[in-house]
């Protein structure tokens, strides 16, 4: 019994130990098969992983694959489509060139006038019949705006030649006409212009005579009306240059005389608050230069009505559906929060296109100021065309925003700049490829940057501190081309001479003097002419006496407008507190400090300056001038054609 006893303890303690055991080793394998699965899942979900991003990357490139097939098919579909109709009415005359000299007899230049004449004088009785039935039609006699216009055109051949219409009131009179009728055509265009190649697009023109006749001798000898294709300007018409009321007046006289044909989107300084700041522009403001020509009050009237004008221009352009134009640059997008219809829930935040922006701009818009009747939201968008800069690759890397590519400009006073990603985003979303701006000066005429896809386009070579050898540029669109147009250092010029030129000595003192005062003839020293300064007032005093009593009538007729400009808003960008330059400071003020408190876009800080009305100045910034060499513009490629016009 005994032995039966620990025979039965020793099996049972056996079983105690053996099911320990096993409980163990299923303990540890349920562990180590646990741990087994961890590592395998791990693995399984990064490899998952890497395949979805894989795929993602593959999607993406079929995207990108679909819409430049799609683009192509579309491109194909418009090459081989059948070519829309177009009525092309019978036109009863004939346009003769002849040859002709100009009249200033200073020195001898040959002329190209077109002379317009009846057609078919010794024509059949029915075709006499029919072009008799044309004229009708067109009209037998030229109009108030053609005649208009081509007076204004007949000035700009030949300056020199119509002093004393230039300093006359007959030529304020002309353009106080100029901004009326002008205005009726600028209050029915779209803010943005869609336009087809072939278009020519110039930058910045600044009051520049001179470089301005060289794209007119060169480009459209034969007149605009005479040249196929667009013409595109992209702003900034005023200040610097001593000729803003020629230039003007003869944009304008072009925009009455080819509405369907020259279009004038608005820059920086077609505003008040701009082309008003006297004390820091001085001779070259475009306010001292309506003044000091026609006298206080009908000067401030020219003035004023200008402004009136440029409160009307469109603000973008856009050639072929693919290349966005722009005085300053692409405008931040505006996120609207729509609000709920009855019924429906309320929708998230939606951000419109950018062209539909631009296009909700009101038609009349003073933006520095601003009216009354402009949207906050719409005032940032327009301000944003007129203001901002590409960002510097300084920029890029320390002020640029990651998320949105916007940053703040080296401007200062609430002016933006716009990055890669910006760029990017903008030409993605609107189905565009370029886009073609102004507003900084480029000795080169026509810069680019942001991978090849930003050019800025400067049409003057004064002005600016570029030095002698500064060229003016323009582009034209030429279908599936673009053409880079250049005037050379070299070039001879023919309207705009230096007082020790040889050409002036048949020309009395007082001519030259005259001259001068017209911005015909730049002196060796802008500080000492050598001219006595009582001797200049002495000058004027017949033309001011003269105009005594005679535009009384006139200022009756011009209507100021229905719009109130609103002195106790701000705008956003604020030219008081911009870094400005003088006209003839070096622009290593422009220096960027990394440190520098860029991106910061708070809006409320901008203070909103002083906004005086009547005879008193506004004030405004300077021109920013860009030095920044990026290497993008070594890759160009698109411009195939780079012609330096020298004589």
């Amino acid at each position: 019994t005994t032995t039966t006893t620990t025979t039965t303890t020793t099996t049972a303690n056996s079983t105690i130990t053996s099911d320990s055991n096993d409980n163990n080793n299923s303990h540890n394998n349920r562990q180590n098969l646990t741990n087994l699965l961890s590592r395998e899942g791990s693995f399984i979900l990064k490899k998952e992983h890497g395949l979805l991003k894989e795929k993602d990357a593959k999607i993406m490139a079929l995207e990108l694959k679909v819409n430049a097939l799609t683009k192509q098919l579309a491109h194909m579909g418009k090459k081989h489509a059948q070519p829309q109709r177009r009525r092309h009415p019978l036109t009863p005359f004939h346009t003769t060139v002849r040859d002709s000299l100009t009249r200033t007899g200073s020195k001898k230049r040959q002329l190209l006038v077109a002379e317009r004449s009846r057609l078919g004088r010794s024509a059949s009785i029915s075709t006499r019949n029919a072009l008799q039935k044309a004229s009708m039609m067109f009209g037998s006699e030229d109009t108030e705006e053609e005649i208009l216009a081509q007076r204004i055109i007949e000035m700009f051949k030949e300056p020199a030649a119509h002093m004393e219409y230039l300093k006359d009131v007959h030529f304020a009179y002309d353009i106080l006409r100029l901004c009326q009728m002008v205005r009726l055509v600028l209050e029915k265009e779209p803010r943005v212009a869609f336009l087809q190649s072939p278009v020519y697009v110039f930058g910045d023109v600044h009051g520049n005579l001179e470089d301005l006749h060289f794209f007119s001798d060169n480009i459209w000898r034969l007149g605009m009306a005479l040249t196929a294709g667009n013409f595109l300007f992209l702003g900034d018409y005023v200040d610097r240059g001593k000729n803003g009321l020629e230039v003007v007046a003869y944009l304008l006289a072009m925009k009455v005389h080819l509405p369907h044909k020259v279009f004038l989107l608005r820059g920086n300084h077609e505003t008040r608050d701009v082309n008003g700041w006297e004390e820091h522009y001085g001779d070259r403001s475009f306010i001292y230069q309506c003044r000091e020509r026609f006298g206080d009050d009908l000067g401030y009237q020219v003035w004023e009505n200008c402004n009136q004008v440029f409160d009307r221009m469109p603000l973008s352009a856009v050639i072929d559906q693919d290349i966005f134009c722009v005085h300053g640059g692409i405008p931040r997008p505006i996120a609207k929060d729509q609000q709920p219809q009855p019924g429906h829930a309320k929708k998230p935040l939606v951000a419109e296109s950018r062209l539909q922006d631009i296009l909700k701009v009101p038609h009349v818009a003073g933006i520095n100021p601003p009216y009354e009747h402009e949207d906050e939201l719409l005032q940032q968008v327009a301000s944003d065309c007129i203001w901002s800069d590409p960002a510097s690759e300084e920029q890029e890397e320390y002020g640029v925003d990651p998320d949105t590519g916007y940053g703040e400009s080296l401007r200062g006073g609430g002016a933006i700049c716009f990055g890669h990603k910006a760029v990017t985003d903008f030409l993605r979303n609107e189905g565009l490829s370029y886009i073609m701006r102004a507003h900084e000066a480029h000795a080169d005429g026509v810069a680019v940057s942001k991978g090849a896809r930003v050019f800025t386009v400067f049409s003057t070579s004064k002005d600016h501190n570029q030095g002698t050898q500064a060229m003016a540029g323009c582009i034209l669109v030429d279908f599936e081309k673009m053409h880079v147009i250049n005037r050379s250092p070299a070039y001879k010029n023919q309207y705009i001479h230096r007082r020790d030129s040889v050409s002036l000595d048949k020309l009395s003192e007082r001519e030259i003097r005259q001259r001068m005062k017209l911005g015909l003839v730049d002196d060796v020293d802008d500080d000492d002419d050598g001219v006595d300064d009582d001797d200049e007032e002495d000058e004027w005093e017949d033309f001011d006496e003269s105009m005594d009593g005679q535009f009384t009538d006139l200022l009756e007729e011009v209507d100021v407008g229905e719009y109130v400009l609103d002195s106790s808003r701000r705008s956003f960008v604020d030219p008081t507190n911009t870094t400005t330059r003088g006209l003839f400071e070096t622009s290593n003020t422009w220096a960027f400090e990394s440190n520098s408190s860029i991106g910061s876009m708070d809006s409320s800080s901008i203070s909103g300056g002083n906004r005086r009305a009547g005879l008193t100045r506004f004030p405004s910034i300077s021109e920013v001038v860009n030095e920044d060499d990026d290497d993008d513009e070594k890759q160009l490629k698109v411009a195939d054609v780079s012609m330096d016009m020298a004589e």
